[in-house]
């Protein structure tokens, strides 16, 4: 049965997006369930808070290349971009397999493994929406950013449960078969994804050095105020609620809930609940909202949320909040992709994500900052600290750019 122009479901009837959506989520199962091990067995090995934010940071290190990445994809295109990053994923979960599987896996080579992980992966969410704006119809972006989402909520259900059971269940090295399969077919998927380039895009694009490339999108977003705001907000995200909703999760269930990895994974997964809640919402209604209000008003209540989770002690108070932080999250996170593809030249879509990817930055100077933060004077003053001032800044940010934000007429408002 034809799906319905005005349907949430309207984004598959783009060919590209019915092999990309799976893609997607094949890749995303994988970096969840390879993130959640990782991180439990550098805590456990180590029983060290520094070293889980050092290995979470690890994770962000190639975020300043994520601009690099997007003009390769506006010159070559962003699907051929995405195979040779996602074919690198499932080379570097091999080399963990078989370590794990011959019982040599230690802290460093889990480190060293991580930091060229981290080289590459933060530029995936930015290449894989890129991919979508290529292909989809604009009156179906905000209906196809909360499906496209969908893939990374969902597999922080899945590949959270899936993650913590397999270890439990077969031992690190059997779990990471499950992850390097996952990659594999993600690449499979991704070649069928995105649209064919014409003779005048592969022209314009050899006109040009990269770099200069990469100055004209930079350039593009620094001269746009909406674009520059945006931008801005993110990285704030980054820096303040990220930390706490993904790199320090496994030190709150073992150190201030004195929880298991089993418990860790089910922290994960109703975090990761919420998020398709909300993600199922946003594709179905968020065309009733002023893209940049949304990120803002739901913005700040993610980090509302996040004040009280941080003042819970076990699981069964926290696990709840976390459901809820969830939903803010991912209402507040989708209107920011479809406001930037919506709203910008085509022409530099690829290095307009890639400089927003540039924003998970921030989780760098969040995570490290967090570990001092800690040992002095305990989570809950440090998540409370970091919670208030995004807030604070959140309101700031909507002042001091009320006319490209707020104002229900500007271009980053239309729906």
């Amino acid at each position: 049965m034809a799906l319905a122009s005005n349907s949430a479901l309207a984004p598959f009837r783009v060919r590209a997006f019915r092999f990309q959506w799976p893609a997607d989520l094949a890749a995303s199962w994988a970096f969840e369930m390879e993130t959640l091990i990782l991180g439990w067995y550098v805590l456990t090995e180590t029983r060290s808070v520094l070293m889980l934010t050092i290995f979470a940071s690890l994770l962000y290190v190639g975020t300043l290349l994520s601009p690099m990445f997007g003009v390769m994809g506006d010159r070559i295109g962003h699907r051929k971009v995405l195979c040779a990053m996602r074919l690198m994923y499932a080379a570097l979960a091999s080399v963990l397999m078989v370590a794990a599987l011959l019982g040599k896996v230690t802290p460093m080579l889990v480190l060293a493994v991580t930091a060229l992980l981290g080289l590459v992966k933060p530029s995936d969410i930015g290449m894989r929406t890129a991919l979508v704006g290529e292909t989809m119809p604009p009156e179906h972006l905000m209906a196809a950013m909360g499906i496209q989402r969908t893939t990374q909520d969902s597999a922080r259900i899945a590949g959270a449960l899936s993650g913590a059971g397999l270890v439990a269940l077969l031992g690190m090295g059997y779990a990471y078969v499950a992850v390097v399969v996952f990659y594999i077919v993600s690449v499979a998927l991704t070649l069928k994804a995105g649209g064919e380039r014409n003779a005048q895009q592969v022209k314009t694009a050899q006109q040009a050095t990269p770099w200069r490339d990469l100055r004209e999108g930079m350039g593009y977003v620094w001269r746009t105020p909406h674009l520059k705001a945006t931008m801005l907000f993110a990285f704030l995200l980054n820096l303040t609620a990220f930390p706490l909703f993904t790199g320090l999760m496994p030190y709150v269930a073992k150190e201030v809930y004195g929880a298991t990895q089993t418990t860790l994974g089910t922290m994960v997964a109703s975090a990761a609940t919420g998020s398709l809640i909300g993600s199922i919402f946003m594709s179905r209604y968020g065309n009733v909202f002023p893209p940049a209000r949304a990120m803002l008003v739901f913005g700040a209540l993610w980090l509302a949320v996040l004040v009280v989770f941080a003042q819970t002690r076990s699981p069964a108070a926290g696990i709840p909040v976390l459901f809820f932080a969830g939903v803010m999250q991912t209402m507040g996170l989708i209107p920011i992709s479809a406001l930037l593809l919506r709203s910008s030249d085509q022409r530099y879509r690829g290095r307009i994500m890639g400089i927003r990817m540039m924003a998970i930055y921030g989780n760098l100077p969040g995570l490290l900052l967090a570990a001092p933060l800690i040992a002095n004077f305990g989570y809950a003053v440090m998540a409370t600290i970091y919670c208030v001032f995004g807030v604070l800044a959140t309101v700031l940010i909507a002042l001091l750019w009320r006319d490209a934000l707020w104002r229900r007429e500007a271009i980053a408002n239309r729906r």
